[in-house]
């Protein structure tokens, strides 16, 4: 993901040090129950699709704009799914960043889905029971999307892992 201006005006100031930032995650289902999923440029893994809220922006906001500006797919939120802090991650440049994610159920009402920026290299729908290699934040996050409710909170009498059609083993 391209960084926002706002975050390279700071890191002008700030250099390398960690930065806490907010982060949201949409998990995207279509009529068929298939999620979104989006091959990101940077890694060249797969995963959920998601991004950084601009400054005063909502995270329903935030995850419509990145699902659309990502893969051309209009979406609606439907609930939310999860509140996480992230571990601490160093990008190649030598930045640290911790997110706090925000994560999204959405349900997608239009658009085809395609490449629409430089962020990913495919995007595309996925069966549950037929998804590509994903890590455990992608995974944790579908799951979760699957689960009727309420949102889970990180450390808030855990639960264990919820086990979903399709995702059984994944």
């Amino acid at each position: 993901m391209p960084t926002p201006d706002f975050i390279r005006d700071i890191r002008t100031s700030i250099g390398h040090r960690l930065l806490w930032l907010p982060g949201v995650t949409a998990v995207v289902f279509d009529d068929a129950d298939r999620v979104l999923l989006g091959k990101r440029a940077d890694t060249g893994g797969w995963s959920v699709i998601g991004g950084i809220p601009e400054p005063g922006e909502q995270p329903a906001e935030t995850a419509v704009r990145e699902v659309y500006e990502e893969t051309a797919v209009r979406v609606v939120p439907e609930r939310v799914v999860l509140v996480e802090s992230e571990v601490p991650i160093r990008y190649p440049n030598g930045d640290m960043c911790q997110f706090m994610d925000v994560t999204l159920r959405c349900r997608a009402i239009g658009g085809e889905a395609k490449v629409n920026d430089d962020e990913s290299l495919a995007v595309g729908w996925f069966a549950l029971d037929a998804l590509p290699e994903l890590d455990d934040y992608a995974l944790t996050r579908i799951k979760r999307a699957l689960e009727p409710g309420p949102t889970w909170f990180h450390g808030m009498g855990e639960q264990p892992e919820p086990e979903a059609p399709g995702l059984a083993g994944a």
